[in-house]
């Protein structure tokens, strides 16, 4: 495929895909291994639609700011004087030096390069031995913009300056996930894991969206949660994953005592998974980073009443870190070595009419989206 998808590239990639999960192929194997789609994958996925970037906490006072990358740029987001949250590309105006790295709390913004320095909104205020230069006009000059959102107790970034809001986009996604985690604004960081995974993002997003894999690779879940009673709901730019407790005690972590007693976990198109398991007040968000065609970084940051985890979450976590995660990991790689050999082109879809965990449609919904934003990247 050449850099920008031709219609043939695009009447391609979609072929097999129908709009019925239930007559529908996957995804063709080319977008989760071809150069030429991972870098449509960060053009016109990736850097137009809402990136999590962390709770609110990290940047709720004034001067405090945190730094990400997305889709390849670096990107600062900083509480001003007057409260409010900005977003801005971190690349200083004269030399395209990083202005500020990792996070923290300042009462500007100065590049370490030639100290040029910004106020917290984003204007210049000081260009040093600047005064002899002709049409010079410091006030002119402003780091650019980018679009920045809390939302659900989360700050999300958009590179795309056209994009309407994350609250327009999502429905009744806010409405949902404040009925089953009402604390979320109040809830604190209490640990974070990370791992390097050599499979495309796509792999790992579509094993996330499906549970018909669980009762044959995730034993232990499947007694965490009460399996008849898992359903998936699949909505414009999100699906919801909700099931019971279970009642039997499990070999993943202890739940007899749990106050959360709902599985609740939402997908965000096009990366981001917000999970509320079964036990204390909690939330966990998953965020999938493309990193190559073959190449996915992911971090779990658990977010919990306390900043210290109880004995049951720490069990949770270990849980989550030494089983589920090996698990998930294992097949996503395998996936990934078997989609590059002759052998698999797609495969197809495994529906259930009624939403049950056994059920692929929301992967099927995913892939949608996915041909929706090739589609839009392809010159009419």
């Amino acid at each position: 495929m050449t850099e920008h998808p031709s219609a043939q590239d695009f009447a391609a990639i979609r072929t097999g895909y129908d709009d019925n999960p239930s007559r529908s192929l996957s995804l063709r194997k080319e977008a989760y291994v071809e150069q030429g789609w991972y870098n449509v994958d960060l053009q016109a996925i990736i850097a137009r639609t809402w990136q999590w970037v962390c709770h609110v906490e990290k940047v709720r006072d004034p001067g405090s700011y945190t730094t990400i990358e997305i889709a390849g740029q670096p990107i600062v987001i900083v509480r001003d004087r007057d409260g409010v949250l900005r977003a801005f590309y971190n690349v200083c105006k004269h030399r395209a030096h990083e202005l500020l790295s990792g996070e923290g709390n300042t009462t500007r913004i100065m590049c370490p390069y030639h100290a040029w320095v910004y106020k917290l909104d984003g204007n210049l205020v000081r260009a040093p031995h600047t005064e002899n230069l002709e049409g010079f006009e410091q006030k002119d000059i402003c780091l650019d913009q980018v679009q920045v959102e809390e939302f659900c107790g989360f700050v999300y970034v958009n590179l795309d300056p056209n994009a309407s809001s994350l609250s327009a986009q999502s429905g009744d996604l806010e409405t949902e996930i404040r009925h089953w985690a009402p604390d979320i604004d109040k809830l604190t960081f209490g640990h974070r894991l990370t791992y390097d995974i050599k499979s495309n993002w796509k792999n790992v997003v579509d094993n996330f969206l499906e549970c018909y894999h669980c009762p044959t690779a995730h034993k232990d879940f499947c007694d965490l949660v009460d399996m008849d009673t898992y359903k998936v709901t699949t909505h414009g730019i999100y699906s919801s994953h909700m099931a019971d407790a279970g009642n039997a005690p499990n070999s993943a972590y202890d739940v007899s005592n749990a106050s959360v007693k709902t599985h609740a976990v939402w997908w965000l198109w096009p990366n981001t998974c917000l999970m509320r398991y079964p036990g204390r007040s909690s939330m966990i968000v998953l965020n999938i980073i493309p990193a190559g065609p073959d190449r996915t970084l992911e971090t779990y940051d658990f977010f919990l009443e306390t900043p210290e985890p109880n004995e049951a979450e720490l069990d949770a976590i270990r849980y989550l870190d030494e089983v589920l995660q090996v698990e998930d990991i294992d097949i996503c790689e395998s996936v990934q070595k078997g989609m590059n050999t002759p052998a698999f082109q797609q495969g197809r879809i495994v529906n259930d009419p009624d939403g049950s965990g056994m059920s692929e449609h929301a992967v099927h919904h995913f892939h949608g989206l996915v041909l929706d934003a090739y589609k839009k990247a392809t010159p009419a």
